[in-house]
């Protein structure tokens, strides 16, 4: 066997320093921690989440200020439960809302909190009862396309032409 030099030691050893310090900064730097970090543990249930998983953002306001930890199945109710954990500095009324919202057309979903009125606040362990679930881009097409369709059959208007088959 060769002996390694103490140069290349050195080399790989600062190599491997460098690489760690930017998982470090590339971690903490995306808004997750290593740890979980201090928070609170809320849950909400959903009639559908459309693509919402673990690690998905909480927002309030456009803030991030938490993210989903988890997600499952309620076997009596069928709805999707999320688990949310979210920053315990915040004092959440107990009437805060939860909404699914797109980041954009072609982009993921997050949790955005509005706060409520109320005096009573969520603690660790709460659930946000007031929900509202992500809405289908495929299923606001259709309606529209049939809307349509069915207008320009009331005015007496021809269906709109089916392009062409292509060649095979």
């Amino acid at each position: 066997m060769h002996k390694r030099s103490l140069a290349e030691i050195l080399t790989g050893a600062i190599v491997l320093a460098v690489a760690g310090f930017f998982l470090v900064h590339a971690v903490t730097g995306s808004g997750r921690s290593l740890t979980g970090g201090p928070g609170i543990t809320l849950t909400a249930r959903f009639d559908r989440i459309d693509g919402l998983g673990a690690g998905a953002d909480v927002r309030l306001a456009g803030v991030k200020i938490g993210q989903v930890v988890a997600q499952r199945i309620d076997p009596q109710t069928f709805l999707a439960v999320l688990t949310l954990r979210v920053d315990a500095a915040l004092n959440l009324p107990a009437d805060t809302s939860a909404e699914i919202q797109s980041e954009s057309l072609l982009g993921g979903k997050y949790i955005a909190l509005v706060p409520g009125g109320g005096d009573r606040f969520l603690r660790d362990g709460g659930e946000i009862t007031i929900t509202a679930s992500a809405v289908s881009l495929e299923s606001l097409l259709g309606r529209f396309i049939f809307s349509v369709t069915e207008m320009n059959q009331q005015r007496g208007e021809p269906p709109a032409p089916t392009p062409p088959a292509a060649p095979q």
